[in-house]
């Protein structure tokens, strides 16, 4: 758990002083678009390990 706070934190602060708001928002747009790729790439994987498919 604390390392997901540390997460949060250290993603705070990256857009703390960020001067034009639409970086800002475009940025944390392209991030969360990010987090989910990721995760239907680890949720692919997973699948695939687990209900016997051949690579």
């Amino acid at each position: 758990m604390a390392t997901l706070l540390h997460f949060k934190h250290v993603y705070l602060e990256a857009f703390e002083d960020c001067k034009p708001a639409f970086v800002v928002v475009l940025l944390k747009i392209y991030s969360l678009f990010s987090v989910i790729m990721i995760s239907m790439a680890f949720y692919a994987f997973f699948y695939r390990v687990f209900s016997g498919f051949k690579f």
